[in-house]
């Protein structure tokens, strides 16, 4: 029935309904009683991709919502990461809106992150991409800068007794606990399936500590050229400075999937993870008998051995992707959703980069999965930019006018000539000179012999 009817009797029910929600001091029952069903209340503002047009992110990430990045008392303000006098990558990369090839289809539907960049992960070619060197915050996706320099520094199989300090970490775990006994590659597989902030500090320390290992990982942003970069945990959570970019993401992730023990890491779904036994220092508190896990005492934490469990990927991309490789989520209430991931189709292999994303209207995963399958209808050639590894001297790179002597090169070529063909113009060059020398000394022994000829003639 109508409560707007103008008869007596539907005012009559009207003012019915109206007693009847007061009474019982909630609308849920409106509808019921009215006949009728009034649209469900807005959760979130209309999802909309951000303007990033005009580079407002071009020096600084997005301001901070929290106190995370808040200084400590006697430290001084981080100085933003200064912005190249060249733009890294080709000065396509220039722009902070949309940037794809010419004659380019329109990129796919609801695609939420600020900043992303989509590339070729073997020539480094940048597909397309959106505000590739805005300054965003990285979030847990930092841990594959962390998972480099653990590579470089630390032996697979040393073991660790983890500490109290390791087990409390803040943010995500992975589930490590005191005394534990982990082996480096454990951890790594904890770093980088589960995103454990508890295994990024265990690591950290093993690499001479959490400042320590933060001075190593800005020291690798910087040797790879990373120069959008500055890390300011180990983990991944928000601090003083910290600064990333889609391009810098990109750029890491790349180097990453390079080595084969991280691309092993990142394509795993599941493995036996240890457990860790009860700490002595505190008293007992065993669990329930009738509900394991529930601690007898409730205001005592539990306190009894902790059985090993399998360790299973947070990456939805590898469970639901079907060509994925694998990759790296990320959040933090500043950073909001990041993600890098990548994926391999008919023998190419291309990865996304998604920086300062919301989980509407699809989850990050989702939105490169989109941009994946984009890139995967794209000429092997599509080029607008490149991922410029190395040392800062290297930051004018070719974009899609380079000549084709200096466009991008694909790596598994490098790797199954073995290197056969590195150096070979140097070769060509000296066989040129040595040519070139022998020919003007026969020149030179020709033309005394034929003077001797012509004096013995004259005497």
């Amino acid at each position: 029935m109508n409560i707007h009817d103008r008869t007596g009797r539907g005012r009559r029910t009207a003012a019915a309904i109206a007693t009847a929600v007061v009474l019982v001091g909630t609308p849920a029952l409106l509808p019921s009683l009215a006949g009728a069903q009034p649209a469900p209340p807005p959760t979130s503002t209309p999802f909309r991709t951000p303007d990033t047009d005009a580079c407002p992110h071009r020096d600084v990430p997005p301001p901070a919502i929290d106190a995370s990045e808040v200084p400590a008392p006697g430290d001084a303000e981080p100085q933003p990461v200064p912005v190249p006098a060249e733009t890294v990558g080709g000065e396509e990369l220039a722009a902070c809106g949309v940037i794809t090839a010419a004659g380019a289809p329109a990129l796919p539907a609801d695609i939420s992150a600020a900043g992303w960049v989509l590339t070729d992960l073997d020539s480094g070619a940048v597909i397309a991409a959106k505000d590739p060197h805005g300054r965003y915050r990285p979030a847990s996706t930092i841990k594959v800068l962390l998972a480099l320099v653990a590579l470089d520094e630390l032996d697979l199989d040393r073991t660790v007794v983890a500490t109290a300090e390791d087990a409390a970490a803040e943010g995500s775990a992975v589930g490590i606990g005191t005394g534990g006994v982990y082996s480096v590659r454990q951890l790594m597989q904890g770093l980088v399936m589960a995103s454990g902030n508890d295994a990024a500090h265990t690591l950290a320390v093993q690499l001479g500590g959490v400042d320590t290992a933060v001075e190593k990982m800005n020291a690798k942003a910087r040797e790879l050229g990373a120069l959008d970069t500055r890390t300011a945990s180990p983990s991944g959570l928000d601090g003083p400075g910290m600064a990333c970019s889609p391009y810098d993401l990109a750029l890491i992730f790349r180097a990453a999937m390079d080595d084969p023990t991280f691309a092993e890491l990142v394509a795993t779904e599941s493995v036996p993870f240890p457990g860790y036994p009860k700490d002595a220092s505190k008293p007992d508190n065993p669990s329930r008998p009738d509900m394991p896990g529930v601690p007898v005492n409730p205001d005592l934490p539990l306190n009894e051995d902790r059985p090993g469990f399998t360790l299973a990927s947070d990456n939805a991309l590898l469970f639901n992707y079907p060509d994925a490789l694998g990759g790296k989520n990320g959040y933090t209430d500043d950073a909001r959703q990041t993600f890098v991931g990548a994926a391999e189709r008919g023998g190419r292999r291309l990865a996304v980069s998604l920086m300062n994303a919301d989980v509407l209207p699809i989850r990050p995963w989702e939105q490169a999965a989109r941009l994946l399958d984009y890139g995967f209808t794209q000429p092997a050639d599509t080029v607008v930019g490149t991922l410029v590894t190395g040392s800062p001297d290297a930051a004018a790179a070719p974009t899609s006018s380079t000549p084709a002597s200096t466009a991008p090169t694909d790596r598994r070529t490098e790797a199954s000539s073995g290197g056969a063909y590195a150096g070979v113009d140097d070769e060509s060059e000296v066989a040129i000179r040595v040519g070139a020398g022998v020919l003007g000394l026969i020149v030179v022994i020709g033309l005394l012999l034929w003077a001797r000829t012509l004096h013995r003639r004259r005497s």
